[in-house]
């Protein structure tokens, strides 16, 4: 497959502007690997690892491929000082952050050479991203699963007001999975793409087996944000989802949605296959996922389908 070159395929020294999502319970280095294999940017997601985990699946990751990949770090996480340690000792050259302040860690990561990108849900985070010296941002729309904005912004809007308000590169996320969708991204003003749910569905994600079969099943209006009150995050509507949504629709405080929530809820659900009670985050895009695939497939048939439909749009133009 030809390579090609904008401002984020430079950055991370890449062949396609595509970014798989560092999904917690997900994304392993096996996933990683494998997607930085194929010519993207595998990232290995922290959230759900203790920092010994954390180093075990970066030194595995470095033995399977010998292409860049990186680490997403939910800004959130208890033990950050000791991720953001492990990453610079193992010499990680990219790290994605999100839910959290970029100025906190960007600098300090960025003086050991590495690359920083920051995952926005507004114009106004995506100027604070610049300001703390981010080399990209993440514009993540209302679509996307797993931990959302506040604002609720989609991503056909948000794109292009981030895009208006930064001169670093944008990367587009949220509703994004076939490559149609990341044609009108870039279109909308991205240099690329962030990819999620669709690489829950493949063969190297290390989520269950279970929720990789439910994920197949969904229809338009099966997953809803939810735990606003908390951390918002889009489900899918199971047993959990409404119970959930029963306490806040009566008003239930913060505290007791938290408690509802427990501990280990999303790793009962997306890594253990519970898909009742168990917390199982995804993205809108999910509905037009309909078979688990290998990575590198999911990888080559976005990117295809994008540059076939660029050539589509451009003869319907007349061009």
């Amino acid at each position: 497959m030809s390579s090609y070159s904008n401002k984020i395929t430079q950055l991370f020294n890449i062949d396609i502007p595509l970014v798989q999502g560092g999904m917690i319970w997900a994304s392993g280095w096996r996933l990683a690997s494998a997607v930085s294999n194929a010519g993207a940017l595998g990232l290995i997601g922290s959230g759900s690892m203790y920092p010994h985990v954390l180093r075990e699946h970066i030194v595995k990751c470095k033995a399977a491929t010998e292409k860049p990949f990186g680490v997403n770090v939910p800004l959130l996480y208890p033990n950050i000082e000791e991720h953001i340690q492990t990453i610079i000792d193992e010499k990680v050259p990219i790290v994605f952050t999100s839910a959290g302040n970029p100025k906190t860690h960007t600098q300090r990561l960025k003086e050991h050479g590495i690359k920083v990108v920051h995952v926005v849900s507004s114009s106004k985070f995506a100027q604070k991203a610049q300001e703390a010296g981010c080399d990209a941002v993440v514009a993540e729309g209302f679509e996307a699963g797993g931990h959302n904005g506040r604002e609720e912004t989609t991503t056909m809007v948000l794109i292009p007001a981030v895009v208006k308000e930064v001169s670093i590169p944008v990367i587009a996320a949220g509703g994004i999975g076939i490559g149609a969708q990341m044609l009108a991204a870039m279109v909308l003003g991205a240099e690329g793409v962030q990819v999620g749910s669709r690489f829950l569905a493949s063969h190297e994600a290390s989520s269950h087996i279970h929720f990789k079969n439910l994920i197949l099943q969904i229809k338009e209006g099966d997953t809803q944000l939810s735990l606003k009150k908390t951390t918002p995050v889009r489900l899918i509507k199971n047993h959990f989802f409404h119970l959930i949504q029963a306490a806040e629709n009566r008003g239930a405080s913060a505290e007791e949605l938290q408690e509802i929530l427990g501990r280990g809820r999303a790793k009962k659900g997306m890594f253990e296959g519970d898909v009742e009670e168990g917390e199982l985050e995804v993205g809108q895009v999910s509905t037009l996922i309909n078979s688990i695939q290998p990575a590198a497939e999911i990888v080559q048939e976005i990117w295809r389908d994008c540059v076939v439909k660029s050539k589509e749009v451009m003869l319907d133009f007349g061009f």
